[in-house]
């Protein structure tokens, strides 16, 4: 009996000319565009700058692909390294594995040089960045389909994926984890946008309520995938490594909420090119032009007022208002 599935891409890699064009880098690639635009908007929204986002990410993106990389190569090892094994697969990032732990630990010490070169805060860019960055993994993990990798128990479901046989795997049908953690992400980008706009989150609760929301999907899904990982207490490794950095990232909200409450009022300084800072207000930038300023023909004229003898001897000043009779006497002259 035939049943529905989900075909996998035969190949992930498509060649235009000389050129190869494959599906897990673009699909990482895609993520990276989406996760700049719609942190760009709310950064904006935040009183940031435009620009701002994309500036950072030129420091968190390339830090990030390096620490999600080194974590899979780390937890992974025994892929890359032993007997049979050629240690420049490791390189090879093309062809799949990024730990996403290690993306976000390495990718925050990227942000965080960014941030600090442009004097901005970290948490305010995070928070901002926190739904776009659940979206990006929403978009990356179609790249483990063109992959056929990082799926979970047979199943004869019909949404489950057509796995073709392979080293280390067997052909059959099987659960779609990533189309799981891929729905799933996109669920916890909808709830972070809801709470931000419902609670204002501020000074990093974003952030925290991303990574919170992600590891309880992680952990469920993580249960479901069959491929070689290590174990602890008869627990996957990243299962664990969900469930502290879930705990830690409650710790931050309810600590966070209580010592820093509410939402920065200034997320980027000098918006309007005049050199302040958070806190400073900025000084006019012409005396004469500002609302409010007091004329300098006024200022003199108090002057004049308190001397009576100088006074009597300044020359009128006429205006086109003046009367015409205020000129009769210059006229007699000539």
């Amino acid at each position: 009996m035939d049943i529905a599935y989900i075909p996998s891409p035969s190949t992930g890699v498509i060649h235009l000319g000389p050129i190869p064009l494959r599906g897990y880098a673009f699909c990482i690639i895609i993520g990276v565009f989406v996760a700049v635009w719609l942190g760009n908007k709310r950064w904006i929204a935040r009183g940031g700058k435009p620009g701002t986002v994309a500036d950072i990410a030129v420091w968190a993106v390339p830090f990030g692909l390096v620490g999600g990389r080194l974590y899979h190569v780390i937890t992974d090892y025994q892929l890359y390294f032993g007997e049979g094994r050629n240690w420049v697969d490791a390189l090879k990032i093309w062809e799949g594995g990024l730990g996403i732990w290690g993306a976000i630990a390495l990718g925050a010490v990227g942000a965080w040089i960014g941030c600090r070169l442009r004097g901005i805060p970290l948490p305010a860019w995070a928070d901002a960045l926190a739904p776009g960055i659940a979206l990006a993994q929403a978009c990356g993990r179609w790249g483990n389909w063109f992959n056929q990798e990082l799926y979970g128990r047979a199943t004869d479901l019909p949404w489950a994926v057509e796995i073709s046989a392979g080293p280390n795997r067997d052909a059959g049908t099987y659960h779609p984890t990533f189309l799981y953690e891929s729905l799933w992400c996109v669920g916890v980008a909808f709830l972070v946008i809801w709470a931000d706009r419902r609670f204002k989150l501020g000074h990093g609760r974003a952030f925290a309520l991303y990574v919170a929301a992600y590891c309880l999907g992680r952990v469920w899904i993580e249960y479901m995938r069959v491929d070689e990982a290590h174990h602890i207490l008869g627990l996957r490794l990243n299962v664990w490594t969900s469930i502290v950095v879930f705990v830690l990232a409650v710790v931050y909200l309810v600590l966070s909420a209580k010592l820093r409450p509410g939402r920065e009022e200034i997320v980027e300084p000098d918006r309007d090119g005049s050199g302040a800072k958070d806190g400073d207000k900025p000084a006019p930038a012409d005396a004469d032009t500002a609302v409010g300023a007091e004329p300098a023909d006024a200022a003199a004229g108090s002057t004049d007022a308190a001397k009576p003898e100088q006074a009597e001897t300044k020359a009128p000043v006429l205006t086109k208002d003046a009367p015409a009779e205020a000129e009769a006497p210059e006229a007699g002259k000539r």
